[in-house]
């Protein structure tokens, strides 16, 4: 899951893929302002299947938060 997000970040947000760690900020460490995580959110809802209410989002801080979010709702 981390490596298909990680490439997600890496393909759309255009950071460097050593940047993309688990414990790295979406906001500080990668520079993911608050219309890319929209745009993040739709990408991740298509690629998925899904549904991610921006509610959900607001407690997103780190590319880990987004993996465990995804994980729950893919398994869930």
């Amino acid at each position: 899951m981390f490596e298909e997000i990680k490439r997600l970040l890496v393909e759309c947000a255009h950071v460097d893929d050593d940047e993309v760690t688990m414990e790295a900020n979406l906001k500080k460490d990668l520079g993911i302002d608050s219309l890319y995580a929209v745009e993040l959110t739709l990408e991740l809802e298509e690629h998925y299947g899904i549904t991610i209410d921006w509610e959900e989002m607001q407690e997103v801080y780190t590319v880990g938060d987004v993996v465990r979010l995804i994980e729950g709702k893919v398994r869930g």
